[in-house]
């Protein structure tokens, strides 16, 4: 096979539209309380009418809980009843938040779902990915893997949230790999932040659309498709001969990227090889889907 004649120039697409260059990560749903903290001060704001209730300390943790229909928080040993079913955390400085053990980019948005609470991360598109490449493929990869990886991630975070996947819980994606594993500012390293960066924007596209990039670890010698008839995922050799079957098994082979990056194939190359009957676009600093 001749990979290297499947490369094709990137064609840039700018999408305009005022919508935020942002998507909404489900970090945790059910459940009655919700515990948070911040690294630098931060406010908690009222969601439904951006009015701001009270001050969040530095390195301390509050316990946000249902409270019928609405939510409370305890500060100081007080539990405060806050008045709505949805509240905003925002850092007043650069910073991050921490819930699940974890530190995150962006803000946290909570609510009460019915009496079961909701933590989302609102969190840019680009800073998402520097918290999804590191948790779905070694840091210590070829740099082209992990640039194949990132575009296939940022592809399937703006397909998935078009399609409305989880819109009725008030978010886009899920943090595992139900969509894709997200561990946000903790998890980021220096070489899947670069591929992040060296490919910001880049998501494939067919008619306009972006489309659902689905990848997994590894299929054993072939790939496989779920629809007949769609024409960007094929069945091809997936240059992961002698790894053990681990996932769903269409569309990219993680572990066939990096063997095809070894050989001296470039991340579009790979994409070219792994994917069909696309072009490559580049999103604009605000993107609509």
């Amino acid at each position: 096979m001749h990979l290297k004649s499947c490369f094709l120039a990137i064609l840039i697409i700018f999408i305009l539209s005022p919508k935020a260059e942002a998507v909404k990560i489900g970090l945790q749903t059910g459940g009655k309380e919700i515990k948070v903290a911040s690294s630098v001060s931060a406010e908690i704001y009222d969601g439904l009418k951006d009015k701001l209730l009270y001050e969040i300390r530095p390195m301390t943790i509050y316990t946000f809980k249902t409270k019928g229909n609405e939510l409370s928080v305890s500060i100081d040993r007080k539990n405060i009843n806050l008045g709505t079913n949805q509240v905003i955390i925002k850092t007043k400085t650069p910073g991050f938040l921490c819930s699940k053990k974890s530190w995150y980019r962006g803000d946290f948005i909570i609510n009460n779902m019915g009496s079961s609470a909701t933590l989302i991360n609102d969190v840019p598109l680009e800073d998402y990915l520097k918290g999804v490449v590191p948790s779905e493929m070694p840091s210590k990869w070829n740099t082209e893997a992990l640039k194949a990886q990132a575009i296939a991630a940022r592809s399937y975070a703006v397909a998935t949230t078009a399609a409305g996947k989880h819109a009725s819980q008030g978010f886009d994606l899920v943090d595992t790999t139900a969509d894709q594993a997200y561990g946000g500012a903790s998890v980021e390293k220096a070489a899947t932040t670069k591929a992040v960066e060296d490919t910001k924007g880049i998501v494939l596209v067919q008619n306009k659309k972006v489309l659902p990039t689905y990848y997994h670890a590894s299929s054993g010698g072939q790939t496989k498709v779920w629809d007949s008839g769609s024409s960007f995922l094929q069945s091809v050799p997936s240059f992961d001969a002698g790894t053990k079957k681990n996932g769903h098994g269409v569309g990219m082979s993680q572990h066939g990227a990096n063997n095809l990056a070894a050989q001296g194939y470039n991340a579009y190359q790979i994409l070219n090889y792994f994917y069909k009957d696309f072009k490559f676009a580049k999103l604009s600093e605000n993107w609509d889907i």
